[in-house]
């Protein structure tokens, strides 16, 4: 942990660079000391199927997921929320500067007794 799951639109496919997207949080990710390293996954997935506001097709969300284990302090975590918030706004700034777009953030804390692990990667760092 942590997990970093981002749900967009299609229809932003072709103005922004979802792999990118995913770096540039994976990349902050890596500069908050909360958040392990070598626990740090983020990956994307596109609704092909929405409904927005008025329905508009023109309208665009990213909506971004956090889950890690409990135990960091409110503060922590709020302050690790709003960077990777921070850091999806500013990649995004130029898409949304001209079309509609939601992007919204919410950070959950898992119950590590309900969540075994086990990995190398570790191993390999």
């Amino acid at each position: 942990m942590p997990h970093f799951i981002v749900e967009y639109s299609a229809n932003l496919e072709p103005e922004v660079d979802v792999a990118q997207l995913c770096e540039a949080i994976r990349a902050t990710a890596a500069k908050i000391d909360t958040f392990p390293t070598a626990g740090i996954r983020v990956r994307a997935f596109r609704a092909d199927h929405y409904a927005i506001a008025d329905g508009n097709l023109k309208h665009g969300f990213v909506d971004i997921s956090i889950r890690l284990r409990e135990g960091r302090a409110q503060d922590v975590k709020e302050a690790a929320s709003t960077e990777i918030f921070e850091t999806a706004r500013a990649f995004l700034a130029p898409v949304m500067a001209h079309r509609p777009v939601a992007l919204s953030l919410e950070m959950r804390d898992i119950d590590a007794s309900l969540s075994p692990k086990a990995g190398t990667i570790r191993d390999h760092l």
